[in-house]
């Protein structure tokens, strides 16, 4: 791990078998990791992995859609590092996914959607962006950081995906303001559109872009592209980045 692990630390929202897992990989290569997941099942396996290759990581349940167990989580980060400031935060939550006809949904589903999407990513970032905006004085080599994972739902409402659009949606708009907000103050605000099926072993029987090699989105090819946006430099920073196949229709 580099010297960076003595000053900073990098929180990653929403771990699991894929993009999450990937992340944490890659940003525990730089800092220590805080996993934040609903469960513990789904950051332990990782946590153990990044232990194994030398890293540091700590897993600690939370729902980010419940601002009290968020506020929770980091008051135990802040006793896990409580010397070190945030170098880096990762937004890979998502929820909400139907794929019932409009006329059948009903309020349940939207409000489904919008806790898990933007009432979501509004306490987590509000939670880490105070924490951001003090690392700034630290002259960390890289920019305090906020990424956020959109999908291919958060620009184009498909039919059938109603509420989930509309929480992706949401999610954008809101990384759109903080960026114009905070990145003049030396926050570098940043939304990935993974456009396109992620290779998971979810995904693994699913026929996409007719079998063709590499025709899904590989986890760390996301976790190398997060790393490249919190490297870059703030007189050329990226708000927003879109990531898919070579062989994905756009």
């Amino acid at each position: 791990m580099s010297s960076l692990s003595k000053t900073f630390y990098a929180v990653v929202a929403g771990v699991g078998s894929g993009t999450g897992r990937s992340v944490a990989l890659r940003f525990a290569k730089a800092y220590p990791v805080v996993l934040l997941a609903r469960h513990n099942d789904s950051y332990d396996g990782i946590v153990s992995e990044i232990q194994q290759q030398g890293g540091q990581a700590v897993g600690i349940s939370a729902d980010t859609s419940d601002p009290q167990s968020l506020s929770t989580a980091f008051e135990t980060i802040k006793k896990e590092h409580p010397d070190k400031k945030l170098a880096a935060a990762i937004f890979n939550v998502s929820g909400g996914l139907t794929f019932k006809s409009f006329l059948e949904l009903n309020v349940d589903d939207i409000d489904a959607s919008h806790k898990a999407n933007s009432r979501s990513f509004f306490n987590f970032a509000q939670n880490v962006i105070p924490q951001l905006l003090d690392s700034v004085d630290a002259a960390p080599p890289n920019p305090p950081t906020l990424l956020v994972t959109g999908a291919t739902a958060s620009v184009r409402g498909s039919a059938r995906f109603g509420p989930f659009a509309a929480g992706k949606f949401a999610v954008r708009a809101l990384s759109q303001s903080l960026a114009r907000e905070f990145g003049p103050q030396g926050v570098h605000v940043a939304h990935a559109i993974i456009d396109g099926v992620i290779d998971i072993p979810r995904t693994q029987g699913y026929n996409v872009n007719e079998g063709k090699p590499d025709g899904k989105i590989a986890p760390d090819a996301i976790a190398e592209s997060y790393w490249y946006l919190h490297t870059q430099h703030r007189s050329g920073f990226t708000q927003e980045l879109d990531i898919r196949p070579y062989v994905e229709k756009f």
